[in-house]
């Protein structure tokens, strides 16, 4: 007699990400179980803010595909002036919108839409950092580049997460350089620069 099929495997919940730096260190975020999400791990973020130094006092940022928000609330914890959390998927703007409120974070916003038209419409040259995660599979790499790049200040940074690295043809055809590179399992994550 056949065995009846096992259910899927499903990860157990509920799952966290902790903040690693700054002034809410070691504070936990919640990561809900949504297909596609998958939040910056804490090794990646701890090495992508050793490389933009421990204090952002001043910029603006925007975590455009924000998700758990991990990589724009790690940047407010660390003293940036202004982070926009952009998200799409309305439980978790609800979701972040409670962590915002949590921790008294007068220096998050977060905004439901999509990431692109949202970046598209930011005044030119007004963000000095923005973080691009999008999911995957949906390969939205290109276009997250290019509506992102008019915001980003001269001097500004992109970083960049996708499952393959990006270099040479990708980056130039952008007019970008690629700063540091890092891969971390099936991760690869991208500090980048305008050209100079």
């Amino acid at each position: 007699m056949p065995r009846p099929a096992s259910p899927p495997v499903r990860r157990s919940l509920p799952n966290q990400v902790r903040i690693i730096g700054g002034h809410w260190k070691r504070t936990r975020l919640d990561v809900p179980d949504r297909p596609g999400l998958r939040p910056t791990p804490d090794r990646v973020r701890e090495t992508l803010f050793n490389w933009l130094g421990q204090d952002l006092a001043g910029w603006r940022c925007v975590d455009a595909f924000a998700g758990t928000g991990a990589l724009g609330l790690e940047a407010a914890s660390r003293g940036a002036a202004d982070v926009l959390l952009v998200e799409a998927d309305a439980g978790l703007v609800d979701a972040l919108r409670a962590v915002v409120k949590r921790l008294e974070a007068a220096n998050v916003r977060v905004q439901r839409g999509n990431a692109l038209t949202v970046l598209a419409g930011l005044p030119a040259g007004s963000v000095d950092l923005v973080f691009l995660d999008p999911p995957f599979e949906a390969d939205l790499f290109d276009k997250a580049l290019a509506a992102a790049l008019p915001a980003v200040a001269p001097q500004g940074f992109v970083y960049l997460e996708a499952p393959s690295p990006w270099q040479g043809e990708a980056l130039a055809r952008h007019g970008l350089e690629a700063l540091r590179h890092l891969k971390a399992g099936a991760v690869h994550g991208h500090l980048l620069r305008r050209t100079a």
